[in-house]
């Protein structure tokens, strides 16, 4: 029996050793094809460059004495070279990441409609798609394209994608994943893709910045499943800390470009939390393939829109609900309600009623406009209109009849003038002319100045400022983020606002702090009905009274085909550490799913004093870059103690203090206050706890930060806090 198990063993293993041969050789062949891509499209390139040239010089010797012919040519010209240099250089990026690594998976089936396991159909998934010139197979498939949901669809066996012609089933025989490394083959693993893979807990094992490039390699069922919703679909994903919520709103945004092209390009827009957080994952889209993706925060597209420049910084805004401002508190909390929607409606319906004041439009005793026929342009005619739209409507149609009446009665005069003139004898015109000609500008410079004087006084036409409506309403209280949406609100109901830019898919991470008024702005503004919402209900930080807005939005806003999806496995920390942040969440709330990846306990000590505290923290990260940790960041409750901290570590070793919405995080080791911290992932944190804070969802927030080693110091006196 013993004889028989080593035989059977020695079969599996020269077995496993003829298959990684094969690998590597193919993996050869095919690097061998893309390089040959490769030389094609530098040849592509140069050949475009020398007709560019060419032909420049031709245009310059023809029209050398015509500029503008010169610069219509020069017009021209970029523009074609933009395109082809645009299209050809894309695609080189693409040909040289795949020399380096063409595919990360394959995937072996069989169609339902074929039973002949000869027409076995086997691809290799890469990062990009590459078919060789001259073929219609391609030789690895782009991870974006339909068939290649079979690869991260579950397990072997009976599974189906959607196509162009609608729904193929598929039994699939076999799933492969490929380390591959600077063109080398490192390892190879045939599996289903549940959670344990071994693929999946080495990519996740990674430090953070390395983590990141090798994400797509690691997608999960569930995710993939939502990376793939119909592009007409709004969808809200409420995930765990570390269940991937970026990783789906980023190749969503890359699954919609690359089958939408023509419909999205340009046209997608990524609204994120803060500057510090848009650095962090500004390089997930490009190496993805994609570029001119709009990023920005609602903050900055907000103000630009109302061109103003003073609001609050979230820094000061987030110190002060840190640090339990009671009248601040309760701003944010009204601000936020369904109520102050109501208000702000109520104030709206107010003005259509009651702000203009129609009077009959009368010109030398002449009625032009009935204040009835005023009042029907505004309350029948034009009603669909936004009411300051509408008046500056009514306002040219009334400026319009008051011209005419004007130009009618200096045709009069003009008349009146000629005829006179024209009756005169030779001597009377050199003794009366400059007489008539006196009295006739006279009566035209009357004219001009009452028509004035009648239009100064239909003040009821003009429009206020909508910022100053809303002053009145918030009184002299400096702006923050919660009156940016109640401003765009009355420029949207009062002025008509949208955005210069036509936007098709609207992406919102760390939507959690969104307000209801919020998104009903971002749907008014961009008239998109398409998007990608994701955040964490555990991780909202704002003041709230009720259910967590993101959760509302299907029939709040009823233009939203809202499709609501729960995600509770973590991938991002070891089980250890997702075990210890589920203490920070009530009974009746979701519980993280760790995903199975062990590491260290959670350290937790209680320190006494600040040399108590600095000497640990220090030991700490000591300890932590000696065992390969290479972004270790110290997470403090607020920003003062995130700098006393910060301050007194700079004696021992580099630090950088996060203190800025605006700065970038480059790695290495920092000192942050928890509102920066949330959405950005350490490889090892430091959790400072003051005892003192009655704060479980921020201490959550702070715990999930870390993606391998987890350390809470917890301060006795709350000193520095």
């Amino acid at each position: 029996m013993e004889n028989n198990d080593i035989q059977s063993e020695l079969e599996i293993n020269i077995k496993k050793e003829i298959e990684l041969s094969n690998e590597k050789e193919r993996l050869k062949e095919i690097i061998s094809l893309i390089n040959k891509e490769i030389l094609s499209y530098i040849s592509k390139r140069k050949e475009i460059a020398d007709f560019i040239m060419d032909y420049r010089k031709k245009v310059i010797e023809e029209y050398r004495d015509d500029e503008d012919k010169l610069v219509d040519y020069f017009d021209h010209e970029k523009y074609v070279k933009e395109e082809s240099y645009n299209t050809v250089d894309k695609r080189l990026r693409e040909l040289t990441i795949l020399s380096k690594s063409p595919y990360f998976g394959r995937i072996d089936f069989v169609s339902d409609d074929s039973n002949d396991l000869d027409e076995i159909e086997s691809i290799r998934i890469g990062r990009f798609g590459m078919t060789p010139e001259g073929s219609y197979e391609p030789l690895v498939l782009d991870w974006r394209a339909p068939a290649a949901a079979l690869f991260y669809n579950g397990k072997l066996g009976k599974a189906s994608y959607t196509a162009p012609m609608g729904k193929v089933e598929a039994e699939i025989l076999l799933k492969r994943q490929y380390i591959i490394k600077k063109a080398e083959l490192q390892g190879l693993f045939d599996s289903d893709l549940n959670v344990k893979d071994d693929i999946l807990q080495l990519v996740l094992s990674k430090n953070a910045g390395e983590k990141l490039k090798d994400i797509i390699m690691t997608i999960q069922e569930e995710q993939d499943n939502l990376i793939r919703q119909p592009r007409e679909k709004t969808i809200v994903a409420d995930g765990v800390a570390g269940s991937g919520k970026t990783t789906i709103a980023l190749h969503r945004v890359a699954y919609l470009l690359y089958n939408y092209r023509e419909i999205l390009q340009d046209k997608v827009l990524i609204l994120g939390p803060n500057s510090i957080f848009m650095e962090y994952i500004a390089a997930v889209l490009p190496s993805l393939g994609e570029s001119g993706v709009k990023q920005t925060t609602f903050k900055e597209l907000a103000m630009n829109i109302l061109e103003i420049q003073d609001v609050m910084s979230f820094k000061d805004y987030m110190e002060k609900v840190l640090s339990n401002d009671k009248k601040f508190i309760d701003d944010i909390l009204y601000k936020t309600s369904t109520a102050f929607i109501d208000k702000l409606d109520n104030l709206i319906e107010s003005l259509n009623k009651e702000y203009f004041k129609p009077k009959d439009i009368i010109l030398y005793d002449k009625k032009l406009v009935d204040a009835d026929e005023i009042s029907r342009m505004f309350n029948e005619y034009f009603m669909n209109m936004p009411l300051f739209r509408r008046s500056k409507k009514v306002k040219r149609i009334i400026f319009s009849k008051i011209r005419d009446e004007r130009d009618e009665i200096v045709r009069r005069i003009q008349k009146q003038f000629n005829d006179a003139v024209g009756k005169l004898t030779n001597e009377g015109l050199d003794t009366q002319y400059n007489s008539l000609n006196y009295v006739r500008r006279n009566k035209i410079r009357e004219v001009i100045k009452t028509v004035m004087q009648l239009k100064k006084s239909m003040k009821y036409l003009n429009n206020p400022n909508c910022n100053d409506i809303y002053k009145d309403l918030n009184g002299d209280r400096k702006f923050t983020i919660d009156d940016l949406s109640p401003l765009i609100y009355l420029k949207v109901k009062l002025e008509g606002l949208k955005l210069k830019e036509e936007i098709k898919h609207v992406v919102i991470d760390e939507a959690q702090d969104y307000s209801l008024l919020q998104f009903m702005v971002i749907n008014e503004i961009t008239k998109c009905n398409s998007f990608t919402i994701v955040g964490d209900s555990n991780q909202r930080l704002i003041p709230i009274d009720g259910e967590v807005p993101m959760n509302l939005i299907q029939g709040k806003v009823p233009k939203m085909n809202v499709e609501y999806f729960r995600l509770l496995k973590s991938y991002r920390s070891t089980q250890e550490i997702m075990n210890y942040a589920n203490k920070y969440l009530s009974v009746s709330e979701r519980q993280i799913v760790p995903l199975v990846r062990n590491g260290s306990q959670v350290e937790v000590k209680n320190v006494h004093n600040d040399s108590n505290l600095i000497s640990e923290i220090i030991l700490k990260i000591k300890e932590y870059k000696d065992i390969g940790m290479e972004s270790i960041a110290v997470i403090c409750t607020n920003l003062s103690q995130a700098k006393y901290i910060g301050e007194l570590i700079k004696n021992e070793m580099p630090i950088k203090i996060l203190d800025k919405e605006d700065l970038v995080y480059n790695g290495g080791i920092v000192a942050v206050p928890s509102y920066f911290a949330k959405g950005l992932e350490f490889d090892a944190v430091i959790l400072i706890d003051n005892k003192n804070l009655n704060n479980e969802k921020l201490k959550y927030v702070m715990s999930t930060r870390a993606l391998h080693e987890l350390c809470t110091l917890s301060i006795d006196n709350g000193q520095h806090n």
